[in-house]
């Protein structure tokens, strides 16, 4: 947490070290397109207005984003990654028991947040858990009780309808 959270601050101040931290895989499009673009920016303006971020205050977006690297302050922080020899199908896989993790944890009174920010960084993170060079880091996920008086908590991502993405 704390080098992955001191290399995030340096980025910051120095963005030409961008070249240092790669990400495993392009988890986000390379180039973003109506309607995904409009969903993002609903769901992050949302969460930032109801924390009281407003568009001019690059600072506390910059604090917000950093909070993902101190697992936003959860007793256990998670990192999974999976052997490079799998392809792109695995990842399906791998969300499946992503998801399996999560449910046991809410069956059990637990809150997860998987965490895809972790990717930034996995060079760093790999070395820090020992992860060989042969391993992919896949996500973060922060563990815990969520905070219910926090604010953040009280914020619920907009969903699409099922009738607008399905076809029956």
């Amino acid at each position: 947490v704390d080098k992955v959270c001191a290399a995030h601050d340096a980025l910051r101040a120095d963005p030409s070290l961008a070249s240092q931290y790669a990400e495993e895989y392009d988890y986000y499009p390379q180039q973003w397109v109506s309607p995904y673009i409009d969903r993002r920016r609903e769901n992050g303006w949302g969460l930032y207005t109801l924390l009281g971020i407003g568009r001019g205050e690059p600072e506390r977006m910059f604090a917000q984003q950093r909070r993902n690297f101190q697992f936003f302050d959860a007793p256990v922080g998670l990192v999974f990654t999976v052997d490079r020899v799998l392809e792109r199908g695995s990842l399906i896989d791998y969300g499946m028991f992503l998801q399996n993790i999560m449910l046991a944890a809410r069956a059990r009174g637990l809150h997860t947040c998987p965490q895809a920010a972790w990717n930034d960084f996995a060079g760093l993170v790999r070395q820090q858990i020992g992860a060989t060079a042969n391993e992919m880091l896949v996500c973060g996920m922060s563990l815990g009780w969520a905070d219910q008086a926090a604010p953040v908590n009280a914020f619920h991502t907009p969903r699409e309808s099922v009738e607008t993405m399905t076809t029956w």
